[in-house]
């Protein structure tokens, strides 16, 4: 299997398009109902997957200093809270028309409202755009997406635990309580951490990072506040020459469970409950593809961007990925949530496939013009 993703990753990159449609179809085609499911070693695929979650969460923390964070925010805010409701609106309201209840809902808004980071970074490199004028515009969104994902995670795991009961309630607050208060740490304290963590040898680096990070995962998932929030907290908790260290440590390692995780959430799914779901899956793909082209547009507009820019800010905001599919995984086994993964699936090929197929059809020859 792991061989057959690192045929179908180098596929991927000789069409210049992100791996993660390709793993979901061979979590298809190997789950139930696929073209040769598979039998075995499905427990070492789902402890794979849980720690691809962990480490993507990781990586994605390790991105931003708790500094940049919060700069980041503080100058996205406006547009951030508008690409919040433009892109959540639609999958909630889409949850109530199905007739899902109001908590599987809010799951399929969260599915709808991320963009991909990981599919959004490559695609600006791959188009030369990493230094045009709306890329920093473009990266504040994520940032204020990703911090949004650290509150979002731990409320909808909570909520699939207890609905909106009292635990449930608590889980949030303790949630949001834990966050700001790394953060806060983070702030004073980063480069301390991060020298103490890593040493001079890889191996010492190496373990001691990863085992702090399954030891934080481990124990906010007690707390049922999310490991993948744990472990986004020792990702932003870690700054000063340790990230470079950690980036070089930790990438092939993110790259080989992050696979996994596609792929066991492609065999948690049966592919013939998808074309049910399809024609919904593609209906959200044209709206939110559309309100992340405003909300994309807008913020660049207020920074003085010209058409051209504020086309490119909102065509680089519309894939979907890694994020999406892990909020669909919390909602497995939610009453009523029972076609929400077949239908994050579907729409996550969609927009996986023709958001970095549209930037780069907008404008293809022309990739650093202001």
């Amino acid at each position: 299997m792991v061989l057959g993703l690192g045929l179908l990753a180098r596929l991927a990159s000789r069409l210049a398009i992100s791996p993660i449609p390709f793993y979901l179809l061979a979590g298809l085609a190997l789950g139930e109902g696929g073209l040769v499911p598979l039998i075995t070693s499905e427990e070492f695929i789902e402890v794979g997957a849980d720690l691809g979650v962990i480490f993507l969460l990781l990586m994605l923390g390790l991105e931003y200093s708790a500094r940049e964070l919060l700069a980041g925010v503080r100058t996205v805010a406006r547009a951030g809270l508008i690409d919040l409701a433009l892109n959540f609106t639609p999958g909630f309201v889409a949850g109530l028309l199905l007739g899902w209840g109001v908590v599987p809902a809010l799951f399929l808004g969260g599915v709808t409202y991320i963009s991909s980071t990981g599919v959004i970074a490559k695609l600006l490199n791959d188009l030369g755009w990493s230094g045009n004028r709306e890329t920093p515009v473009v990266l504040s969104i994520l940032v204020f997406e990703d911090l949004a994902m650290a509150v979002l995670l731990p409320t909808l795991a909570a909520l699939a635990l207890g609905e909106l009961s009292t635990s449930a309630v608590f889980g949030v607050g303790l949630a949001i309580a834990v966050l700001f208060a790394v953060i806060t740490f983070a702030y004073r304290h980063g480069d301390r951490l991060g020298l103490l963590v890593f040493h001079r040898s890889d191996e010492v680096s190496l373990l001691s990072v990863f085992g702090l990070t399954l030891l934080v995962a481990g124990f906010a998932e007690a707390l049922s506040i999310s490991a993948a929030v744990g472990a986004f907290l020792i990702g932003i908790s870690l700054s000063g020459e340790a990230v470079a260290r950690a980036h070089a440590l930790l990438s092939p390692l993110r790259d080989l469970f992050a696979a996994v995780f596609f792929v066991f959430f492609g065999l948690s799914t049966n592919p013939r409950e998808i074309p049910g779901v399809l024609l919904v899956a593609v209906a959200l793909a044209v709206i939110t593809a559309g309100t992340k082209m405003i909300a994309g547009g807008w913020a660049a507009r207020r920074r003085g961007i010209g058409r051209a820019g504020q086309r490119r800010a909102g065509l680089t905001l519309i894939a979907r990925g890694e994020f999406s599919i892990i909020i669909a995984g919390l909602a497995v086994g939610v009453a009523g949530a029972e076609e929400l993964p077949p239908l994050a699936a579907a729409y996550v090929l969609i927009m996986a496939i023709t958001g970095p197929l549209a930037a780069k059809l907008a404008e293809p020859s022309r990739a650093r013009v202001a």
